[in-house]
């Protein structure tokens, strides 16, 4: 008890240290506890958020923390934003974001940040600029997100969040701008967003998006674009009721399988960009001619019959794409003919793969005008109107980059030293400043070539920033995928008497809170941009860190004498609650020691281990025997005293279960025996512990191989090896499906819970989500659903569950089938944004398919190939009607691999010599399953695998090579 005491003591006068300093601080007390704890949840590995534990957060001007410049009624400064962009963070978002309760901006974009986002942060009220883009989170959005009535901008776009939109949303009254983009979001589109009466720009482009379009959405009068992208909104068609959306700047709703005719958007003014390309529609191109100011229309590979309206003339139009289509007759020559094109325009006509047969007008076509007319019959006459030059192939010219800020002056560097230059400015020939750099890009831009609008958009950046047009330089820019635009700006001070070379505080200040606050003018035509970086360098690296040294006032002085004096009161108080709190706690962990020894069952062939025996088989369960890492606690390798291996997995105190609920589990597992299913060898109940025993996997996850984690010399797995582990995986599950008693969802497949013994047999692990199917009622029928919430993985959850919280036997083909095509190609089911069915499905469309095929397989029958990805994608259907039964997925295998040539070994780069050792596959004759060791792409595609089964060819025709 001594030591007790003293230990409280110890507390007790922390305690006193902490209050004293909370005495002398400026900021809200439960404001600073809440930024230090959000720093525990973070990695920070370039120490860039160091100064969080000095001082005062606002009278230190803590890093990416800014306060509000006066003292709230509390007598406290309060948090106004949080900007830690582009800081190289990781680690997760706290809960404890949820008491920054005066909090205005949060910022994370552009980290590493993984986990889910906190429900907490819908209490912020005052919450007005939510960017959380560009991290790695995942999980749902917290409905409680719907509570922040002040939002003016919600970004979560390019991470890995799944789930349905939150019906929540519905309440974001204020909110104008919502990007969740390149994600996984499923479901359907909540027709409650149509309330969002403020909103300007909607993008919810490539995710994973069902169901229909919402009719409500033309309520949406302010609505200036609304990009949808790359989701499948399979069957539905284009409510008619948009072409009331006046305000309507761009729509793209490119490769979501619509399907119908296309509306009549003649009576948008500001329609400036279409893009409705890779759908089913149908019907002739509506014959009203579009708004004068259209620079994109799209409408390629679609089904669209019929000619080309004669009222196609457009003068900003900078591409027309009608491909691919069932188009005919003449084209029309005034296209191109009416158009008052500058030395910066261009235009690109891509008309290849329809039925014209002849041009309507003079085929001959400005310098800056391309036409593309291959696979029309007007390309079998070359000698008509000479298109014979528009007939060949596509010539993909990129746009070249801009860098037109500088021309005059100097190219050598300033004397001073890399981080100045020389800039132009109307006073003098040029001058040597240091810059400001800055990383920017347009997230969904009305135009399809930049050049005509470079010189607008300089005016508009340098008018919202108050500079002269010389303080700007655009120092490149490039188009990515979406379309979006990136670029990088170069910000000059302004030369005048005092030959500044360098922004001062202040203005270096004003000019990131313009571009991070989002103060620009609204512009609907460039669309709304992200900050990329707004990295300080140079002169400028420590510009933003006040040193000076605040001093204590008078007032805090006494506040901190009066906090001593409670401290010396409250001791004793301290310590009595330490001893009670202390005996309280030796007491509950006696009786529930009692009370796990005291509950057991006994089952045959299961053994009851104590927790001295797997201490000692793990070395007390030491960092270096630990395996692996889930949601309900750490695995272990261990080794017992019969020299056997074993996996213990060990619950974590938060994830114990009920001891009913733990022993009822075990029972379960007991009853499962099946090859391809790890085996549960046993369990302990005491000490407070909760652990089971299985049988130890020597060759690790398939993820770990897939991914290249696995540093074994035996090389990478072939595919042959490929299929045989999925066979075992597929059997398992079968197992679980047809022979378990009662039958079994897994709930939770993915390459990280399939298991790999000594002879790369898979076996399927990890029964922590699965749910019981229910038993047959008195007249023998029973559900073939549970209905239970959505658990499992983000990426391999069936679309169909998430949408209806019905777990059936095909949402575990669907997983399934996402490991399949894990192992067919490598990637991962989600990785920044991109889904691993979408990438498969284009990249399937447009011929490239053999271009994702995993290289570190080896050589591969390209028809067995063939049939295992059409396999693959058919358990991948949205529709679970469409997806084959767990018996057809093995039987399917089977035939595959049946007709496999034989394979010496299980892995592409090595072979086996005449003793059977192992050799790299150089040394001796491969062993793969082609003819030959070689991995060219042609060679990978000479043999012959012809199976005795089609059973899935019905949903997804076979695969072509292209």
């Amino acid at each position: 008890m001594p030591g007790l005491r003293i230990h409280g003591y110890a507390l007790a006068v922390s305690f006193c240290f902490i209050t004293f300093i909370a005495a002398s601080q400026r900021t809200d007390p439960s404001e600073v506890n809440a930024l230090i704890n959000i720093k525990k949840s973070l990695i920070d590995p370039k120490n860039n958020l160091r100064n969080w534990n000095k001082g005062d957060p606002c009278a230190r001007n803590w890093t990416g923390v800014w306060c509000f410049d006066d003292m709230g009624a509390d007598g406290y400064f309060h948090v106004r934003e949080i900007y830690l962009m582009t800081m190289n963070l990781s680690g997760s978002l706290s809960p404890h974001l949820g008491q920054l309760s005066k909090l205005e901006i949060m910022d994370f974009m552009w980290n590493n940040l993984t986990g889910t986002i906190p429900k907490e942060i819908g209490n912020i009220k005052s919450l007005k600029l939510l960017l959380l883009n560009g991290n790695m989170l995942s999980g749902s959005l917290p409905d409680e997100l719907g509570n922040l009535s002040n939002m003016n901008r919600f970004q979560v776009d390019e991470n890995q969040l799944s789930g349905l939109i939150p019906e929540s949303f519905a309440n974001l009254s204020n909110v104008r701008h919502l990007h969740m983009n390149n994600n996984s979001f499923s479901g359907q589109l909540p027709s409650s967003l149509s309330k969002l009466s403020n909103l300007m720009h909607l993008l919810v482009d490539n995710n994973n998006l069902s169901g229909h379009l919402p009719p409500e959405f033309s309520m949406l009068r302010g609505l200036a674009i609304l990009q949808l992208d790359n989701n499948n909104f399979s069957g539905s068609e284009i409510p008619s009721t948009y072409v009331n959306l006046t305000q309507l700047v761009k729509l793209s709703l490119r490769n979501c399988s619509l399907q119908g005719a296309i509306p009549d958007f003649s009576s948008i003014p500001k329609l400036t960009y279409l893009d409705l390309s890779w759908n089913q529609f149908t019907g002739p191109i509506p014959s009203k001619k579009l708004a004068d100011n259209m620079t994109t229309i799209d409408l390629s590979n679609n089904r669209l019959n019929g000619s080309i309206p004669q009222s196609f003339s457009y003068p900003h139009l900078q591409n027309l794409s009608l491909a691919n289509n069932l188009l005919s007759g003449s084209i029309p020559a005034s296209i191109w003919q009416n158009m008052s094109f500058d030395e910066k325009a261009k235009l690109t006509i891509d008309l290849h793969n329809n039925s014209f047969s002849d041009v309507l007008g003079n085929l001959t076509l400005p310098a800056n005008v391309t036409v593309r007319l291959s696979g029309n019959p007007i390309c079998n006459n070359s000698d008509t109107h000479s298109i014979g030059q528009y007939c060949g192939p596509k010539e993909e010219k990129a746009e070249q980059d801009s860098t037109n800020s500088t021309t005059g002056c100097p190219t050598q560097a300033c004397p001073t030293d890399h981080s100045y230059e020389y800039a132009p400015s109307s006073s003098v020939r040029c001058f040597c400043a240091a810059p400001l750099r800055i990383g920017y890009r347009l997230k969904s831009p009305s135009f399809s070539y930049f050049p005509p609008y470079i010189t607008s958009f300089e005016h508009y950046i340098v008018e919202s920033l108050n500079f002269h047009l010389d303080q700007l330089s655009i120092d490149s820019y490039a188009w990515e995928e979406g379309p979006r635009l990136r670029m990088y700006l170069k910000l000059f001070p302004h030369y005048n008497d005092s030959h500044s070379n360098m922004f001062n505080t202040s203005e270096v200040r004003r000019i990131k809170d313009v571009f991070s606050s989002w103060h620009f003018p609204r512009t609907d035509f460039f669309g709304p941009y992200e900050l990329l970086n707004f990295t300080l360098l140079g002169p400028y690296e420590n510009l933003l860190i006040d040193s000076e040294k605040k001093k204590i006032s008078t007032g805090i002085i006494i506040a901190s004498v009066i906090a001593a004096v409670a401290c010396v009161l409250a001791i004793s108080a301290i310590i009595t609650l330490l001893i009670s709190r202390r005996h309280m706690k030796y007491q509950h962990k006696i009786s529930r020691k009692r009370m796990s020894s005291n509950i057991s069952i006994k089952i045959d062939g299961m053994k009851i281990f104590t927790y001295k025996e797997l201490a000692r088989a793990t070395n007390k369960f030491d960092i270096s025997t630990k395996v692996g890492q889930g949601g309900y606690g750490n695995v272990y390798k261990g080794i017992l005293s019969d020299d056997i291996f074993v996996a213990v997995k060990r619950a974590e105190e938060g994830s114990l279960q009920g001891q009913k609920e733990f022993l009822t589990e075990i029972e379960l597992l007991s009853r499962l025996h099946h090859r391809n299913l790890v085996s549960l060898i046993g369990y302990c109940n005491e000490e407070g512990e909760q652990m089971l025993v299985y049988e130890f996997m020597p060759n690790g996850t398939l993820r770990d191989w897939i991914s290249g984690k696995c540093k074994k010399t035996t090389g990478s797995l072939n595919f042959t090896m490929r299929l045989r582990i999925s066979l075992g995986a597929a059997k398992g599950i079968l197992y679980l499906h047809t022979e378990a008693n009662p039958p079994i969802f897994h709930r939770d497949i993915k390459a990280s819970n399939i298991l790999l013994d000594s002879k790369f047999n898979a076996k399927v692990a990890d029964f922590g989500l699965s749910r019981l199917v229910p038993y047959s009622d008195e007249e023998g029928t029973a559900p073939n659903y549970v209905s239970t919430v959505v658990k499992g993985t983000p990426g391999y959850l069936d679309p169909e569950y998430l949408l209806t919280h019905k777990l059936t036997d095909k949402s575990d083909v669907y997983s399934l089938g996402i490991v399949f095509l894990e192992l067919l190609t490598g990637m991962q089911p989600i990785s920044h944004g991109k889904n691993i069915v979408r990438e498969v499905n284009m990249a399937l469309q447009s011929g490239t398919i053999y271009s994702i095929i995993d290289s570190r397989m080896g050589s591969y029958p390209s028809d067995c190939l063939d049939k295992f990805l059409t396999l693959a994608l058919s358990c991948c259907q949205d529709n679970p009607e469409q997806r084959p039964s767990m018996l057809d997925v093995v039987r399917e295998l089977e035939n595959i691999i049946a007709v496999l040539p034989e394979t010496e070994t299980l892995f592409s780069d090595v072979s086996l010599d005449s003793s059977g050792n192992m050799v790299p596959s150089s040394s001796a004759s491969a062993a793969g399953s082609g003819s030959g060791s070689h991995n060219t792409r042609e060679e990978q595609h000479m043999s012959s695998c012809v199976s005795g089964s089609d059973l899935v060819s019905d949903v997804i025709p076979t695969i072509v090579p292209r």
